[in-house]
């Protein structure tokens, strides 16, 4: 019986052109990391690919991430659960408060994106998202190259996590060392909660 030989005893080279295994990862694998306006699970880091950070982000009802920029970094957003306000264009004027106000010289306004839309943001265009709804939305978020989205992920839940008040500007801070230009602000306002009425019961 031919005794078989293995493909790496034949060629000395192999070992460094064959490709490397690819990853799985199954439902609710990664690494999470929570405030009260964002979930994030880290699916694949600048550790397994070289082009792209992915991660499944959970938006909160009242979260409006505020239109901002990015000039170096190209996005990708896929939207899997629920209902998001969004838009990708440059503005005829960029103006300081609300991005829904905001229009395309060619007339192009924020939409209403449901589960299924995908949404490709290139470096330099303005971009943003925001819950409107009652409903958590969930979204599947690449950002190239890696691993600066995972960083600014990391370090702003550091400085949420501190303790005390929030400081505006070592926030502002760790936004401009990220590479991302804010335009609108970032709020976060979580829809009232109706008081619950228990109806009595008579006999």
């Amino acid at each position: 019986m031919q005794e078989e030989t293995a493909v790496d005893d034949l060629d000395p080279h192999s070992r460094r052109t064959r490709p490397a295994d690819g990853l799985v990862i199954p439902p609710g694998g990664g690494r999470t990391v929570r405030t009260a306006a964002q979930q994030v699970t880290f699916k694949v880091t600048g550790a397994h690919s070289t082009v792209a950070s992915t991660f499944e982000v959970v938006v909160p009802p009242g979260f409006d991430v505020g239109a901002h920029a990015h000039s170096r970094s190209e996005e990708l957003f896929y939207l899997l659960e629920g209902e998001l306000d969004v838009m990708a264009f440059e503005p005829k004027v960029r103006t300081r408060d609300d991005w829904r106000e905001w229009e395309s010289r060619s007339g192009e306004r924020h939409i209403r994106a449901t589960a299924g839309t995908m949404i490709l943001v290139p470096p330099g265009c303005p971009h943003a998202f925001a819950n409107p709804t009652g409903r958590p939305a969930r979204m599947l978020f690449q950002a190239a190259p890696p691993p600066d989205h995972e960083r600014y992920f990391d370090e702003l839940l550091e400085l949420l996590n501190s303790g005390g008040e929030i400081d505006p500007a070592a926030v502002q801070e760790l936004r401009v060392r990220y590479d991302i230009e804010q335009l609108t602000p970032l709020r976060h306002t979580p829809p009232v909660q109706a008081p619950t009425v228990n109806a009595g019961i008579t006999s």
